[in-house]
């Protein structure tokens, strides 16, 4: 009896109990979700990062193209500015030379030119003939003359050596020049020395600019003049 009724035991109570494993307990997320994190970014996700990337670079290389353009501009004007200025020190340096040939012309009376033998006049035609060449050289370089007699006062072109009553020309008025000026291209080689008048009218203004004013005579000028 014994032994029967160990065999009418079911063989399902040898076997161990597995557990039940309920939905919440491994994971909480689909399993959609789960195909889509392990399968990569979406289409569109990709296209969006293309096309930040494209706007990136285009921006990049317009940046680029600006600076080469930028660079392009100021290296050719520093290659005009190189040929227009190049000579200016050998310019300023010439203009030295024929300051002494005008005060050796000047130094001339007048009388003796009239009076000299043919030697002397041919002597001062020569003087005459080398300042007049040298001005024409500087002259195809881009160096002029400045001559502002009769002009209104500009700064930035003359310097004011002194100042002359005279209440019948404007004030301000360029009546006398001591040293003639110099400008190559727009710069200025040197500046014009000049007596202005005092007393007059104020001069009319030009292009909207008010008159300028000459600033206080240099007195060594004034003693030479």
């Amino acid at each position: 009896m014994t032994n029967q009724a160990k065999d009418d035991r079911s063989p399902h109570h040898d076997q161990a109990q597995e557990p039940v494993i309920e939905n919440g307990g491994a994971s909480d997320k689909p399993r959609a979700e789960v195909d889509d994190a392990a399968a990569g970014p979406s289409e569109e996700d990709v296209l969006m990062r293309l096309a930040a990337e494209n706007e990136e670079l285009k921006d990049r290389a317009l940046r680029l193209a600006a600076e080469m353009e930028n660079l392009r501009r100021r290296t050719a004007r520093d290659v005009t500015d190189a040929r227009a200025y190049a000579i200016a020190n050998f310019a300023r340096d010439m203009l030295t030379v024929s300051d002494n040939l005008r005060r050796a012309l000047d130094a001339i009376p007048a009388e003796s030119r009239e009076s000299g033998d043919a030697g002397f006049r041919a002597l001062v035609e020569g003087v005459e003939m080398t300042e007049r060449a040298m001005l024409a050289a500087l002259e195809r370089h881009g160096v002029k003359q400045l001559k502002p007699e009769g002009e209104r006062f500009d700064p930035h072109f003359h310097q004011a050596m002194f100042e002359v009553p005279n209440p019948e020309v404007p004030a301000n008025t360029i009546v006398q020049v001591v040293q003639t000026g110099y400008v190559i291209g727009d710069r200025v080689l040197r500046p014009a020395m000049v007596g202005v008048a005092k007393g007059g009218p104020k001069a009319a203004p030009t292009n909207g600019e008010a008159a300028a004013e000459p600033g206080p005579p240099n007195p060594y000028s004034e003693k030479d003049a």
